[in-house]
């Protein structure tokens, strides 16, 4: 089988080690030279997509990138704690979510998929099933993200991301202020969005600001650490995070997708944010699932079923993927709440939170995307 995959970030990279590992002779295409692309910042990735990487054969690899994060707290922007959980797992499993820079975990998953076999081309861009570049190509995987071209040459009437009303710059404050957790990620419910910070073994701590704005700003390059703590200058411990911060990132957009009616053809599939964008803090981990249970379609069907393999590829998929957009719009809404909503949130959260969330969350954590032969070696 011969595969070519349109993007190398965390679903083209991921897609590359699990075909590799079936035996599919593999070429990703990547237009950015950098494992971190456009896009900057940390990731996180609960026990979900940990499965995923030891499906992969890259779970300690990517254990050592990061670091373990056990806890998840939830505050108000007066600094109630209305929640305090485990951090993307069940309280009793051994796997704890880990973060890392986004740039680590790509790096991480490209030397495996060059480990296994599979050759990454960057510096190019792969433009869906009429670039000549798949002319010979059994099988095309659109892993390109969320403004795919994949997508659009599937399908040209397929739908256009959509600017979600919120907005995020992330940082890296130089340490941790004094009267705040040392440890953990940290949610802010506040008035202008949600305030996110996470202390870090090296004593720094990073963080982002999401901010509910009807329009984008007019010049992302303009927000900074000034434009951020007026913004959350109503909460003390946004603004003591701000108070020390080192490095602020480029404004990042917000988008939601349709859903989409193709996301296959007979030898073309979506996978990762070109099919699905998860939200949720699950975009990394949703993409490794997708990844390992695709080569585990095909690996079943053999080269000359692939349309089935794909067809029940995506069947398997998009229950979970439907349910957790149910999840993310949950969550945007939460953070667009006006102030009664957000009253009642301070009342009624510290009483029911701790108590539902992992009823409410074990259908996502407890997922395994099952097993891919061993990989080979020498």
């Amino acid at each position: 089988m011969r595969a070519v995959v349109a993007g190398g970030g965390v679903a083209g990279s991921a897609s590359a080690i699990a075909l590799a590992r079936i035996g599919a002779d593999v070429t990703v295409y990547e237009a950015y030279e950098d494992p971190a692309g456009p896009v900057g910042s940390y990731v996180s990735v609960a026990v979900n997509g940990l499965r995923a990487l030891d499906a992969l054969g890259c779970l300690p690899q990517v254990q050592m990138a990061g670091f373990p994060v056990a806890r998840h707290r939830i505050w108000s922007g007066t600094g109630k704690l209305l929640g305090d959980v485990a951090r993307g797992r069940r309280p009793g499993d051994p796997l704890h979510s880990v973060t890392l820079l986004r740039a680590d975990l790509v790096a991480a998953l490209r030397a495996a998929a060059l480990e296994s076999g599979a050759r990454i081309v960057t510096g190019q861009r792969l433009d869906g099933e009429s670039d000549p570049r798949t002319a010979d190509a059994d099988l095309i995987v659109g892993a390109d993200g969320i403004w795919s071209a994949t997508r659009r040459a599937l399908d040209p009437a397929a739908p256009e991301p959509a600017y979600a009303r919120l907005y995020s710059v992330s940082g890296i404050s130089g340490k941790v202020p004094a009267g705040l957790p040392r440890d953990g990620f940290n949610w802010i419910f506040a008035r202008h969005g949600v305030f996110i910070f996470l202390p870090v073994p090296d004593g720094t701590v990073w963080w982002t600001a999401q901010v509910c704005a009807p329009e984008p700003p007019p010049d992302p390059a303009a927000i900074g650490v000034a434009e951020l703590t007026a913004l959350f200058g109503a909460e003390a411990q946004a603004t003591a995070v701000l108070r020390s911060a080192a490095a602020v990132r480029t404004v990042n957009l917000g988008h939601v997708l349709k859903p989409l009616i193709r996301r296959h053809g007979d030898r073309i599939v979506l996978i990762g944010d070109a099919a699905h964008p998860a939200g949720a803090g699950q975009g990394a981990s949703i993409a490794m699932e997708d990844a390992v249970i695709l080569a585990r379609h095909l690996a079943v069907a053999g080269t000359g079923a692939i349309p089935g393999a794909l067809a029940a590829f995506d069947r398997e998929r998009q229950p979970r993927a439907g349910k957790l957009a149910k999840m993310e719009t949950s969550n945007r809404d939460a953070k667009t709440a006006g102030p009664i909503a957000t009253r009642m949130r301070e009342m009624i959260m510290p009483h029911t939170f701790n108590r539902f969330y992992e009823k409410a969350t074990g259908w996502l954590y407890d997922f395994g995307p099952g097993t891919l032969p061993a990989a080979r070696r020498g």
